[in-house]
């Protein structure tokens, strides 16, 4: 894996600047959690009924998380270099996943195993601290995702989409933006356009 993008310590340090300060003993032990991991485009990184075990950093490339509804996939996340992903119901419950987690990049990840990183935590007060923050920012995700679809106009979804995540906007294909937004593909485009002759 000599082509990683960032070493498991650059990693360590990146997480534990955004979410916990750490001494060098708590960063080596965060370091030995994280396991990098690489996907080839179109490769699935969690699929249905799979139980999902880790939380996931994406340290280069972007993944799409869907579910099927109707036969037809539905765009619940998207998700590019330096965010955190997971299948959260599955992950806590212990049970098969509903979603699924594809690279529509080539992509490099780190997870954190849940069971690793709960066992260290016990023992390390800053590292529970950067778990209970990643689950705090995961759930303040999925709710500004619900109020977005819930409360905005199809142009305010896209607005608000390409200022939280710009480069979602420019590297996911339009089909999956759709889907995340709750609008058709051809919707998109007429809001794109709108939006693009601002």
């Amino acid at each position: 894996m000599k082509e990683l993008q960032n070493t498991k310590r650059d990693i360590a340090r990146e997480l534990a600047r955004r979410y916990s300060t750490m001494t060098h003993d708590e960063l080596d032990i965060l370091e030995s959690v994280l396991v990098p991991k690489k996907y080839a485009k179109g490769e699935k990184v969690l699929k249905e009924g799979d139980v999902c075990r880790s939380i996931i950093y994406i340290d280069k490339g972007l993944l799409r998380q869907y579910y099927l509804k109707n036969g037809k996939e539905v765009t619940e996340y998207l998700a590019v270099e330096g965010t955190i992903m997971m299948s959260i119901e599955s992950l806590f419950r212990e049970t098969p996943s509903l979603q699924q987690i594809e690279a529509i990049e080539p992509t490099i990840i780190y997870e954190l195993p849940k069971q690793r990183l709960e066992e260290v935590a016990l023992h390390n007060v800053n590292i529970q601290i950067l778990y209970r923050k990643i689950l705090e920012e995961s759930l303040i995700l999925s709710q500004v995702h619900a109020d977005l679809v819930r409360f905005e106009s199809a142009e305010n979804r896209y607005r608000r989409m390409c200022k939280l995540s710009p480069q979602v906007a420019l590297r996911a294909p339009l089909l999956y933006i759709a889907s995340y937004l709750q609008m058709t593909p051809e919707t998109l485009s007429r809001v794109r356009s709108t939006v693009l002759l601002d």
